[in-house]
């Protein structure tokens, strides 16, 4: 073997080496971070937990039923409100997206994704909680909602573009308007694409706490309907965790256990979706 060809094998190992390393090293993270998590909120998961309303503050027990369903609420508002703008948006910007204001759509929803989640909190805040002089579920959806917006832009465009050119020009063979074509043949062709980008954007949501804080802020009670202060698992987990109580420390490991799980049940099934399209 020579020497240029063994100075070169020698140096494909070594950069073998670190990539391996490094990718190594983000897993073990990964599965630490959910070993901690999981070794630290099992021992509070309990019936209690799901079923029972949070107890009075020095009593024992208790559980956060009412966050649960109140993070399904407002991930349920958040959905209505984000995903279809942002789901329209991406079908004009992948069909008839060729212009300057499909440039500035799509500016506007890269700018729009890397603004901090508390600003969506304040934008909130300012528009509903302020003029209602009240927090609610319905600010803290619209929060959510409007972080959601943009990530369902840009991942239905991506996977309205995969659709081939081919499907379309049939389609208009056969007769079809446009509108017709986007509608019963491009979005059949791609909607495991779709409900994999609408599943990844409703876990991006599911954790997030700052924009909440200032929009549905918190209850310990049953919240009706959508113009009261709800509970949700995010918040009830910052509240609990720097309270001075060990039972409210147990109960906020728990609760970031149920959320972490959400997101990985969410994430599994987006990721099992995707290469069954990719497939078809």
């Amino acid at each position: 073997m020579t020497r240029p060809m063994r100075r070169r094998r020698v140096a494909s190992a070594l950069v073998f080496g670190v990539t391996a390393g490094c990718a190594a090293l983000t897993v073990s993270t990964l599965f630490f971070l959910l070993g901690y998590i999981v070794w630290h909120g099992i021992g509070g998961l309990n019936w209690a937990f799901f079923t029972q309303l949070p107890k009075p503050v020095g009593e024992l027990g208790g559980g956060m039923v009412n966050a649960i369903v109140g993070t399904a609420k407002l991930l349920f508002l958040a959905t209505a409100i984000g995903i279809p703008i942002g789901c329209f948006g991406g079908i004009y910007l992948a069909e008839f997206g060729h212009g300057r204001l499909a440039f500035l759509v799509r500016y506007a929803a890269d700018v729009l994704n890397g603004v901090p989640s508390i600003v969506m909190g304040i934008f909130a805040y300012t528009l509903i909680v302020l003029p209602m002089r009240q927090f609610s579920a319905l600010a803290g959806g619209l929060a959510l909602g409007i972080m959601m917006i943009p990530i369902a832009v840009r991942s239905t465009e991506e996977f309205l573009k995969l659709v081939p050119l081919s499907v379309r020009e049939a389609a208009w063979a056969l007769g079809l308007p446009e509108w017709k074509t986007i509608a019963f043949v491009v979005i059949p062709a791609a909607y495991r694409g779709l409900l994999t980008g609408i599943l990844l954007d409703v876990a991006r949501v599911a954790g997030e706490t700052a924009p909440l804080l200032f929009t549905a802020f918190n209850n310990r009670v049953w919240s009706h309907g959508w113009l009261e202060p709800i509970a949700s698992l995010p918040v009830m987990i910052y509240t609990y965790s720097i309270a001075p109580y060990d039972d409210w420390h147990r109960q906020a490991w728990a609760a970031a256990l149920v959320l972490m799980l959400f997101v990985l049940v969410v994430n599994g099934g987006a990721r099992l979706l995707l290469p069954r399209r990719r497939a078809a």
